[in-house]
């Protein structure tokens, strides 16, 4: 008992410390920090979730009124032709087609292809 006395002459904010009131509001405070199924690091984690999640929402609503507009602007036989030369490199039969691809487009592709692997 005197040894806990001496601490407290020696060290005056160790009575606040040791009031059990204070000792069951700290153990509260840790307990809904960090062990609790709720606690302020699983609110980051999922914080950061839900932030991915409205980034990809709003790409894919982007994407969504592209499409909306290519599917709108395919109604038309002449668009619907421009359209496969374009991305599937169709042709007529009396027609070739060169493609052209320049070095620097190459070595960006296989970067991008090498980082997705």
């Amino acid at each position: 008992m005197s040894y806990i006395q001496n601490l407290k002459n020696k060290y005056p904010w160790f009575k606040y410390i040791g009031n059990r009131y204070v000792l069951v509001f700290i153990f509260f405070m840790v307990w809904m920090l960090f062990l609790d199924n709720y606690s302020y690091l699983e609110h980051r984690v999922l914080n950061k979730e839900l932030d991915e999640l409205e980034t990809n929402k709003e790409y894919y609503q982007d994407e969504i009124k592209k499409d909306c507009l290519d599917i709108k602007r395919l109604n038309n036989p002449d668009q619907i032709e421009k359209y496969a030369r374009e991305k599937y490199y169709m042709k007529r039969d009396s027609e070739d087609i060169y493609i052209i691809e320049f070095e620097e487009e190459m070595l960006l592709e296989e970067e991008e292809n090498h980082k997705s692997l």
